[in-house]
Parts: C-alpha cells; structure tokens; sequence
C-alpha cells in the first residue's frame, strides 16, 4: 500500500470524466485515502458497457461527469467544505420519496446506504442499511462488483437550474454478496433523477427515484451458500483490497 508520502508524491493525472478540482484548495482537501482516487478500473467498464456515447460539450455529457464528479467526493473527501459540486448549505438527497438527507448527513452514511435504505418490514429487506458504516457498505459492494460499478446518463430531459434525467447502473457480479455465490452475470438497474444547481451549476436538491428490487435481482440469483463460507470469503476480499493501494476506486 502506498504511504501517505508517497501519495502526495504521485503525479496527479486527469480523470476524463471526473474533476478531481485541483484548485488553489488541493493541498487542504481531506481524502479518506490520503489522496484523490484513480477509477482505470471503472473507467474500462464504463467504456466497454455504456449504451450512450455523448458528444463532447453536450448537456448529457456535461451532466454525466458532473453526477461522477459529486459521486467521487462523496466517496473519497471526508468533509463537506472540501466538495466543490454541491452547495453545502442547502444540498438535500431524497431517495424514492423517503425524507432528505443533509449534506452531512449523506457523507456520514455514505451512498451506498443513502440510496438503499429502506422502510420495508425486516424480513424483506434485501439489504439492511442502518446495520452498515459507510466502510462496510463500500466493502460489500466492492466485493460483489469486484470490477466496479458503472453509471451513465441515458437521456437528459431539462437543462439548468432544474436538469431531469434517466440513468443506469451496471457491473457483473463476480464476488459473494450477503450469502449468495457470484454469478458471473449483469447487474443493473434503471432510474430517474431530478437536480436542482445553482448558479455555479452545484446541487442544492437531488431527487433519485429507481427500483432496488431490480439491482437485488441480480445479486440474489447466486446459489446461498454457508454464512461462515461467504463471511471468510468476504473477509478474505475486503482484507485483500486494504492491503492493495487504496487509491484504486470501484465505484462510479
């Protein structure tokens, strides 16, 4: 794993897709990993597997990579004053219509658990968002979509200040997933957002809306196996991936 000095060392490369923000705040800016994250492997799916290639300047592209841009500091900043893509005072997340969650609020808990908590009766629940941190969230999915989680913009329907759009989200399921063997095969799943920006084009209030029980589809098809075997696996996998330079994102 690289050192911190190590990191600070590495020449910083340009994300296409992403805006890493290196402005005159770049050597103040907390990283949870020491340092901005690098999505090769993301990047590669995203390319192979996207339905849509956006001209470059286009409003869908211009979205695209500002809804990654954001992704990328919600997972890889520790505090909101370092975001450069959401006005932290007014930023509001609303997922299928539950209650908003606060800037804070959202990095506490982390993506994963803010777009998969659930009101559902503890027996239905596929997944069980309270019961996670946001590390062990990641981990799970990390371990399932082992070559990363991918997203694009299937068409953008408004421009600014109020841009409604429709997305998908994808990988193959290749690692253990809450006591279900990999599959090998496609996850996804399809869903409508609406944002609003300010003048600066930074989020204040972002509504998702999709159905979960298309992604869990997927990673419920592996036949279950033994709770000790899939904890070991898990273990083993997430135990690996610290071990390896933090700095190679999964997600999008």
């Amino acid at each position: 794993m690289a050192s911190k000095e190590e990191i600070r060392g590495m020449e910083m490369v340009a994300d296409k897709y992403r805006s890493f923000l290196h402005d005159e705040a770049q050597n103040t800016t907390e990283w949870r990993h020491g340092g901005p994250p690098i999505y090769d492997a993301v990047n590669k799916l995203f390319e192979e597997g996207r339905t849509k290639e956006w001209a470059k300047g286009s409003l869908e592209e211009v979205v695209q990579n500002a809804i990654k841009s954001w992704e990328m500091e919600l997972s890889h900043k520790t505090r909101v004053q370092d975001f450069k893509t959401i006005n932290p005072h007014k930023f509001n997340l609303i997922v299928n219509g539950r209650e908003g969650l606060s800037a804070e609020e959202t990095l506490k808990v982390g993506s994963y658990n803010a777009l998969l908590k659930s009101s559902m009766p503890e027996e239905f629940k596929y997944y069980k968002a309270e019961e996670e941190s946001f590390e062990s969230s990641h981990d799970v999915f990390r371990s399932a979509l082992p070559r990363g989680f991918a997203w694009e913009v299937m068409g953008v329907y408004s421009g600014p200040p109020v841009i409604t759009f429709k997305f998908r989200h994808w990988g193959y399921f290749e690692g253990p997933f809450k006591g279900h063997a990999p599959t090998g095969e496609l996850v996804q799943f399809y869903g409508v957002g609406i944002l609003k920006v300010d003048e600066s084009l930074r989020a204040e209030d972002v509504e998702i809306y999709y159905d979960p029980a298309e992604l869990f589809a997927g990673l419920l098809k592996g036949r279950p196996v033994s709770g000790s075997n899939t904890e070991q696996e898990e273990t083993d996998l997430s135990d690996a991936m610290r071990k390896s330079c933090p700095l190679h994102a999964q997600m999008e």
